[in-house]
């Protein structure tokens, strides 16, 4: 019973945090007149991947990231499978120019470098995560600059009806908190529940602990596609991506090389594949209702591929 109670507690943490989470998000934009696409890639993107990075570097400083590679592959295929897919399946997302210019090939980018530098052997380096942290300053550097050259500031008027910066800081801090709780509970509560029906632990592990990883990023950018944020949803997506290769296994792999299992060379294949796939549906300018169904399916299909190996 008490495993049902953390279940239905952690989801409504989860929707209501990302409801104040993407609300205060998305006035920050307004606030500060730059794109929400910014706010996504950067704030929300950070916010949702807080916990990957945190259980990630506690691993690294206990010595035990042998997995970490492939949770931040699985957390980034179910991301761009599952929670852009669902999020084009309530509405169909209208594509970002900057984030299809820029930022869909950079999180390509980003899992081919990963590709190339575990592929001989089967290890992450310190100096390949001092790289891969490299090429994460300079791509923040560079939403940075691009955002500030289009900033548009508030005019008079619209700062009159806008969230005060207080509320717009409750909000995000009081939404992020809420979101990290709810993900924990949600993922103890369906732990529990599963070894009630007598599940394996490893099936477990390739299911509800995958996927709650990921129940940050999935329930905010849910939301911000219900409320028509579309750039937040997107931005979420790729922005998640792009922190997980390049800022959580560049600062685990710094602390400590990463072993990688030989497995996760077929996941990095996988998410770059499906990168450049759902790369061409997105570049006509909408992911709608049919490739989002069609990445959902994909991912069933890859779920059945995990158990069976």
């Amino acid at each position: 019973m008490q495993s049902f109670i953390m279940l239905v507690l952690g989801f409504a943490l989860l929707v209501w945090g990302a409801d104040k989470f993407v609300a205060g998000a998305s006035a920050l934009a307004r606030r500060l007149g730059v794109s929400p696409l910014l706010v996504g890639l950067t704030i929300v993107a950070f916010g949702t991947s807080a916990p990957e990075l945190a259980v990630s570097v506690t691993a690294a400083l206990q010595g035990a990231n042998e997995i970490a590679v492939g949770n931040v592959l699985g957390s980034n295929i179910f991301n761009l499978l599952v929670v852009a897919g669902l999020s084009a399946l309530i509405c169909p997302l209208v594509m970002d120019r900057t984030l299809l210019r820029r930022d869909w090939p950079l999180s390509l980018l980003a899992a081919a470098m990963l590709c190339a530098m575990i592929a001989p052997d089967l290890t992450l380096s310190r100096l390949e995560g001092v790289v891969l942290l490299a090429v994460f300053a300079l791509t923040l550097f560079l939403q940075i600059r691009a955002a500030l050259t289009g900033r548009n500031p508030l005019d008079d008027a619209a700062e009159e009806i806008a969230m005060p910066p207080l509320m717009i800081g409750v909000n995000i801090l009081l939404g992020l908190a809420c979101i990290i709780l709810g993900g924990q509970l949600a993922v103890s509560g369906a732990t529990g529940v599963a070894r009630m029906f007598g599940l394996s632990e490893t099936l477990i592990g390739l299911t509800i602990v995958a996927i709650g990883t990921s129940l940050p990023e999935l329930v905010t950018s849910l939301v911000a596609a219900r409320k028509g944020q579309n750039e937040i949803a997107m931005g979420n997506v790729i922005g998640s991506n792009i922190f997980n290769i390049l800022l959580i296994l560049g600062v685990s792999s710094v602390i400590t090389p990463i072993p990688v299992l030989s497995t996760s060379i077929v996941d990095c294949l996988v998410l770059i594949g499906i990168t450049i796939v759902f790369y061409l549906p997105a570049c006509r300018g909408r992911l709608g209702r049919f490739p989002g169904a069609l990445m959902a399916l994909c991912y069933i299909a890859y779920t059945v591929y995990l158990i069976a190996r």
